[in-house]
């Protein structure tokens, strides 16, 4: 049986070396766009391909016989039936820019449920973390979602995709939501948004256009401290839209994001 400790110890571990590589990196001043992806606007930076660079190494050394998906270089298949998922610098814009709001992701999953995920933010001195059946945490410290927050007290966080047809969408979002609820924010790295709604610093999360690195060990994170993580209908995360909160809160925010009536 996999251990889903271990696996945290090991996701901790990688996550850390890779963040404190990422924050020396930034504190050298030289961050500069190396490429782009599925628009201009879809930057890497040469830290994005440094930081997953170290996580491979790292992860291949500790667990020879697993797979990796990274955002920057793609799958490499393994043999255990564990896959690790990784996204070195979630926020990428912001640590372009000297925002502190950016953290490496790395998940673990055997293709069935994520087993273990750690979300560390070196600016904001932030470990986030949690394995499956076991509380999700940050520093330490157990995390629980907000509950019994009505829609018209909702603060809810969201972010603006790449794809420039999807921002319509995201623009419709903000004028089905603002008249709705309390507040929008907007952070610019999934990750600690998703985290977010685990800590109670948001009640809900909305993304559209979100790939599995974005949100594998945020999502994890949040279900541990007791928000659910789903699509539409209330099917699994898609593309098409990622809903983090307390589930009745989802199900009320599902409508307004979908045009539809409500799930359940």
């Amino acid at each position: 049986m996999t251990n889903v400790l271990e696996l945290l110890d090991i996701a901790r571990e990688v996550a850390a070396d890779a963040a404190a590589l990422a924050a020396d990196l930034r504190s050298g001043g030289d961050i500069r766009v190396q490429a782009t992806k599925s628009s201009d606007l879809d930057i890497v930076t040469q830290a994005d391909t440094a930081v997953e660079a170290l996580i491979r190494k790292r992860l291949a050394a500790l667990r020879p016989a697993d797979g990796i998906l990274g955002e920057e270089t793609g799958e490499a298949p393994g043999t255990s039936g564990i896959t690790w998922i990784v996204d070195p610098i979630d926020g990428t814009v912001n640590y372009l820019y000297g925002s502190p709001s950016y953290a490496v992701s790395i998940a673990a999953t055997d293709g069935r449920r994520t087993l273990a995920g750690c979300v560390h933010a070196p600016a904001l001195g932030l470990e986030y973390t949690a394995a499956a059946g076991h509380p999700a945490r940050r520093n330490g410290q157990e995390l629980r979602a907000n509950t019994e927050v009505p829609l018209a007290k909702a603060l809810v966080s969201t972010g603006i995709p790449y794809d420039l047809e999807i921002r319509a969408k995201v623009l419709a979002d903000f004028a089905a939501l603002a008249p709705r609820i309390r507040d929008l924010r907007l952070v610019g790295s999934a990750a600690l948004d998703i985290c977010g709604v685990a800590e109670g610093r948001t009640d809900a999360h909305a993304g559209r256009r979100l790939p599995i690195w974005d949100y594998a060990a945020a999502a994890l994170i949040a279900t541990q401290a007791g928000a659910v993580v789903r699509g539409p209908r209330g099917g699994p995360p898609s593309l098409e839209l990622l809903l983090a909160a307390e589930a009745p809160l989802a199900d009320a925010l599902e409508p307004l994001l979908t045009g539809g009536t409500q799930h359940g």
